[in-house]
């Protein structure tokens, strides 16, 4: 049977891959929030601590200003630089409080360049002083302060606006300061506290979204291992909820007169095809199981797994083996995962292995092949090997230099149920 080519919204609708996560599945829309600038998921928390830092280093710096101030020709710049960088720091952390959590272009670019203003007061006040590592206080405070927008921006731009500071602090170093064996410590500590500290800001928060990305991932596939032998995905059941919607709202409008009978050829069309999708639907949901809507559905496991089970015999596995099948799948290709030699795997279910015991009449014996790529045997997590003892007896052995693993999986035998 062949599917529509559009559905009743008139977007195009094709056959759904294995290998390809649906884009406006639940799952795949859950990590891109997961992913979004801004996101609250733990980020705000992120931010509210990058913005504590800043204080601490801005107190710390006000401290050393004050320390040194009879050393200025002229302490105004230096005054007027703290003054433009707590004016700046403060309107940045009430709009990101009053707007939840986002940063506009707009805002961002003016915050970067009182930034700058503040990078070149400092300077400006210190350049008499033969000494910048010595003496800058705002300038290194204002590295401090590009960790606050680190949730709320690319991390691109961030890497941008640390490499600009970067390179005013060498230049001005070079310009100012005779670079000695007792000068150069000073100034390589003083870039370094500068230039670091925003670095590991984007790299903590880039690990951390990953990290949110992949369990939450997790804990929407593992929704799958609870359902039916056959049923819909969360992509199926979004589409059945439109479909149903849009059912009630024909039959109400014919029921109550707005809409004459009989339908107009457009509308019948429409019908026409909403009766179409719905057997679609049912359908569909009578032939795909647990594991291929676990599959395809998943933003990590639809980019490495595929699943070949004609049968449908994945259906049969009660949810201990469910779990341990899918957590070893998990375990497999989204731990080994690396850019420069991914983990795939292929599983491939069935034919049911004839009877052996002929008193066995209640069970019958489900073959389960994990054929892996990327995967070597002493990288394996020692928890994906207890994940599939829960399916069932298990040989591992080595296959084109990766693993594979042959499950003998035992079930009830569905024709005494």
């Amino acid at each position: 049977m062949t599917r529509t080519q559009e559905n009743t919204l008139g977007s195009a609708r094709g056959r759904r891959r294995l290998t390809r996560v649906p884009s406006s599945s639940t799952a795949a829309r859950a990590v891109v929030h997961a992913n979004a600038e801004g996101s609250t998921l733990g980020s705000a928390h992120l931010a509210l601590g990058a913005g504590v830092l800043c204080a601490i280093q801005a107190i710390y710096g006000l401290v050393s200003f004050a320390t040194n101030i009879g050393s200025y020709p002229s302490v105004l710049p230096v005054v007027l630089a703290w003054l433009l960088f707590i004016a700046a720091f403060a309107t940045l952390s009430l709009s990101i409080a009053t707007r939840g959590d986002r940063l506009p272009t707009w805002l961002f670019a003016s915050y970067l360049a009182a930034l700058a203003a503040v990078v070149a007061l400092d300077f400006v006040a210190i350049a008499p002083l033969n000494d910048i590592g010595t003496y800058a206080t705002a300038s290194v405070t204002a590295g401090f302060g590009l960790m606050t927008a680190v949730v709320h921006r690319p991390a691109r731009e961030l890497i941008l606006a640390v490499a600009a500071l970067f390179i005013a602090f060498v230049a001005a170093i070079v310009l100012t300061t005779p670079l000695t064996a007792e000068t150069v410590p000073g100034q390589i500590t003083t870039v370094a506290v500068a230039v670091f500290p925003p670095l590991v800001a984007v790299f903590a928060v880039r690990k951390f979204r990953r990290m949110v990305q992949l369990e939450l991932d997790r804990v929407l596939v593992q929704s799958t291992v609870s359902a039916p032998r056959f049923a819909v995905g969360m992509l199926a059941s979004e589409e059945l909820a439109r479909l149903d919607l849009a059912a009630e709202e024909l039959l109400d409008s014919v029921a109550s007169g707005r809409t004459a009978l009989p339908l107009r050829p457009k509308l019948a069309s429409t019908a026409a095809s909403l009766a179409t999708e719905l057997r679609l639907h049912l359908i569909e949901g009578r032939r795909e199981t647990w594991l291929y809507h676990a599959i395809t559905e998943s933003n990590q496991l639809g980019k490495s797994a595929t699943l070949k089970d004609a049968g449908s015999l994945a259906g049969l596995l009660d949810p201990q083996q469910r779990d341990g099948l899918l957590s070893a799948v998990w375990l497999l290709v989204v731990e080994n995962k690396k850019k420069s030699s991914p983990a795939t795997a292929r599983l491939v279910i069935g034919p049911v292995l004839p009877r052996i015991d002929p008193g066995a009449k209640r069970t019958i014996t489900i073959p389960i092949v994990i054929t892996t790529t990327g995967v070597h045997r002493n990288r394996v997590d020692p928890s994906a090997w207890a994940a599939i003892a829960k399916v069932g007896r298990f040989v591992d052995s080595t296959e084109h230099s990766s693993l594979r693993v042959d499950i003998e999986c035992i079930v009830p035998n569905p024709a005494d149920q």
